[in-house]
């Protein structure tokens, strides 16, 4: 089991919802029920998949959860892609989120291989 408040990549996507949940008040007012929706459940599921999983008793259930939460992000990634289309916010911001998040799935990505060489690793 680990303590999810201490890994870094739950840190940065709790920061990153808060920026998407900032950025999607924003939006038309009837995107509530669409987009906007959309994404909040999305960028909330990364952190969240990554707290459940930390507190599974198995390396091999938390790897599963941080696949979760890396579908979550790229389906966040995508979202963003039609927000930007859509101009419902700007290019520089389309920009600095697109970073931000893809530092999220660069991280978790890390930190599941990381997991499964130790699955490995252990198995010897």
């Amino acid at each position: 089991m680990h303590n999810f408040r201490e890994l870094k990549v739950w840190q940065e996507a709790i920061s990153l919802a808060k920026q998407v949940y900032e950025m999607t008040a924003k939006f038309p007012a009837n995107e509530k029920y669409g987009l906007t929706s959309q994404m909040n459940r999305a960028v909330v599921s990364i952190a969240s998949n990554i707290a459940e999983g930390a507190g599974r008793n198995s390396d091999k259930e938390f790897v599963q959860f941080l696949s979760i939460a890396l579908g979550s992000a790229f389906e966040v990634d995508t979202q963003l892609v039609l927000a930007n289309e859509f101009q419902f916010l700007s290019e520089t911001y389309y920009k600095s989120l697109t970073i931000k998040l893809n530092e999220v799935q660069r991280m978790l990505y890390g930190f599941q291989q990381s997991i499964i060489r130790k699955i490995k690793k252990s198995s010897v």
